[in-house]
C-alpha cells in the first residue's frame, strides 16, 4: 500500500501529527504495535500514574483535616476497584482517540514495523490481527517510536517481585514494603501511591540528592516531605546485588547506609528511560543516531533521511509528552511546506509528587554550570494567605531574571498545584514579558497564584506580603 504520510507510534507525538497532518488534508496512516491509541503515556505512564496520585494526594489531604478537628477512619482501600477505575480512565480517552482518528480518516495499523530502506516500510503482523498489506511506501515518515524502562542487566531477575514502572502501575498487590531504585521523578511519583496505600517505600539514590539536575530550592522542601511520608532515603548509596528470596528480594548496598542487607517485598527499579530506536531498520536508512541512541534532527525535526522526521522520546530530551506533541506538529507543518522550527524558549517539566515541583525556562541549577548572569526573586508560600489557609506552606516560587533586560527567562514553583501554576510562566517567557510586566498584571486574590506576581514583586523589592527591600 502507499502513503503520503506514515506516522509510527501511537503515543501524545504520533497522533497529535497524524491528527494535524489529516486536518491539513494528507493521507495519513498511522502504525504501532498496540492496539489502543495512546502510546506509553495514556497506557502505562503519564495518565495511570496521575490517576493513582491522584487517589494519594485525595487521601492525604482528607488526613489533613485533622487539624481542623475533622478526623475520618483509615481507609479501606480495595486494590480490585481501584485497577478497575484506572483502566476505565485509560479506555475512556483510548476510546476518545479511535473516534478522532475514524473521523478524521486516519488508517490505524496495529503491526510491528521496520524500515526496508527510506521509503518503505515493512509490517509483521501483532497477534492474531490480520494485515491487508506487509508493506507501504511512504511520501514522508514521522518516527514517535518513543521509549521503555532502562533496565539494569544485573537486577533483571525473573521475579515480578522486581518491577519497572509499567510493573509497578499494575497495581498487582499493596506489598508491606518497597524498594524504590532511583530518585528520579518517576521512581518518587510511584513511592508516593505506594506509600498512601501503606507500604513502607524506602528510595535509594546514587548521587547525593534528589531529583538530580533539578534546582535544590525546590527539591529541598519535596526531600523534607518525603522523609516522613517515606521508610528511608537513602544518598549516595548503590545497590550492589538483588537476590530472590521467594517471599522477599534481598538487597545489598555500599555507601552510607547503617544496615548493608536489607529485604523488600518488591522492588521498583526507575533509572531512566532510553529511546526506541533499535530495531527499527534505521540503518537501511540514513538516519543517524547519537551516542545515547537518540535520532538526531534539525530544527524541523528532519532526520538525515530526507523523509523520515522524528519526534518525542526517541528524537531526544527532555522526554516529555507535551514536548513530544509540539514537536510533531512542527514536523507535520514543515512537510506541508510551512516555515517553521522547534525553538522553545520554555518547555515546562512537572515532578507529580506532594508537593509538586515545577519548571520552566532556565534554572538556577543551569544558570550557575552555564556561567549566566541572573538575578533570582523568591517568594515563600508561607507569607501567602492562601497557603496559610489550605495549611500549604512549604511551597516557594522563583524567578530567573536577566539583570541587564529584566527579562523573566525560568521559573520555578515548587508546592501544591505547581504544575497547573508552572503554565503562566511559560507563557511569560515564550513572549519575552519583563518582570514587570508580572507585576503589571493582576493576580486573584487569595490563590496560589498570586505567588508569581508576589515573586515577581520582591524583584523590585516592593512585595506588600513580604518586607524584602531588594539589594542595591
Amino acid at each position: 500500500m502507499d502513503s503520503q504520510l506514515v506516522v509510527l507510534g501511537g503515543g501524545p507525538g504520533g497522533y497529535a501529527a497524524a491528527f494535524l497532518a489529516a486536518d491539513l488534508g494528507m493521507q495519513v496512516t498511522l502504525v504501532d504495535l498496540e492496539s489502543r491509541l495512546g502510546g506509553t503515556c495514556l497506557l502505562r505512564g503519564c495518565i495511570p500514574s496521575k490517576a493513582l496520585l491522584h487517589v494519594a494526594k485525595a487521601m492525604s489531604e482528607a488526613s489533613h483535616l485533622a487539624e481542623w478537628g475533622v478526623s475520618f477512619p483509615k481507609p479501606a482501600i480495595n486494590i480490585a476497584t481501584m485497577r478497575a477505575r484506572k483502566e476505565k480512565v485509560i479506555s475512556t480517552l483510548t476510546g476518545g482517540l479511535k473516534q478522532i482518528a475514524s473521523k478524521r480518516n486516519v488508517t490505524l495499523i496495529q503491526a510491528k514495523a521496520c524500515f526496508e530502506d527510506g521509503r518503505t516500510l515493512r509490517l509483521q503482523p501483532v497477534g492474531n490481527t490480520p494485515l491487508a498489506d506487509d508493506r507501504v511506501r511512504f511520501e514522508n515518515c514521522v518516527l514517535a517510536s518513543g521509549s521503555r524502562p532502562s533496565r539494569i542487566p544485573a537486577f533483571d531477575l525473573p521475579t515480578p517481585r522486581v518491577m519497572d514502572s509499567t510493573g509497578a502501575l499494575e497495581l498487582a498487590d499493596v506489598p508491606e514494603s518497597l524498594l524504590v531504585v532511583g530518585g528520579g521523578y518517576i521512581g518518587l511519583e510511584m513511592g508516593t501511591v505506594y506509600a498512601a496505600l501503606g507500604t513502607r517505600v524506602s528510595v535509594v539514590e546514587l548521587t547525593d540528592g534528589l531529583l538530580p539536575g533539578a534546582d535544590r530550592d525546590l527539591v529541598r522542601p519535596l526531600h523534607k516531605k518525603l522523609s516522613k511520608d517515606f521508610t528511608e532515603i537513602l544518598l549516595g548509596v548503590k545497590v550492589v546485588s538483588l537476590v530472590d528470596k521467594g517471599e522477599a528480594i534481598e538487597v545489598t548496598f555500599d555507601g552510607n547506609v547503617d544496615r548493608k542487607v536489607q529485604q523488600f517485598s518488591r522492588v521498583l527499579i526507575s533509572v531512566g528511560r532510553r529511546p526506541n530506536s533499535d530495531g527499527l531498520g534505521l540503518e537501511k536508512t540514513k538516519v543517524q543516531l547519537d551516542k545515547q541512541g537518540f535520532v538526531t534532527v534539525d530544527a524541523q525535526r528532519r532526520t538525515a533521511e530526507q523523509h523520515i522526521w522524528a519526534i518525542g522520546d526517541v528524537a531526544g530530551q527532555p522526554m516529555l509528552a507535551h514536548k513530544a506533541a509540539h514537536e510533531g506538529k512542527t514536523a507535520v507543518e514543515a512537510i506541508a511546506g510551512r516555515k517553521v522550527a522547534f525553538e522553545p524558549r520554555a518547555i515546562p517539566a512537572v515532578v507529580f509528587t506532594d508537593p509538586e515541583i515545577a519548571w520552566a525556562g532556565l534554572t538556577e541549577t543551569e544558570a550557575k554550570a552555564q556561567g549566566c548572569a541572573v538575578e533570582v526573586a523568591q517568594f515563600p508560600w508561607a507569607a501567602s494567605g492562601r497557603a496559610q489557609s489550605v495549611g500549604r506552606t512549604e511551597g516557594l516560587t522563583k524567578w530567573l531574571i536577566d539583570p541587564a533586560s529584566e527579562r523573566v527567562l525560568g521559573c520555578g514553583i515548587v508546592g501544591a498545584g505547581a504544575g497547573e501554576l508552572i503554565a503562566e510562566a511559560v507563557l511569560a517567557i515564550e513572549m519575552g514579558a519583563s518582570v514587570a510586566d508580572v507585576t503589571e498584571s493582576i493576580h486573584p486574590h487569595p490563590t496560589l497564584s498570586e505567588s508569581l506576581g508576589f515573586a515577581a514583586e520582591v524583584f523590585f523589592g516592593t512585595a506588600t506580603d513580604l518586607y524584602r527591600p531588594r539589594k542595591s
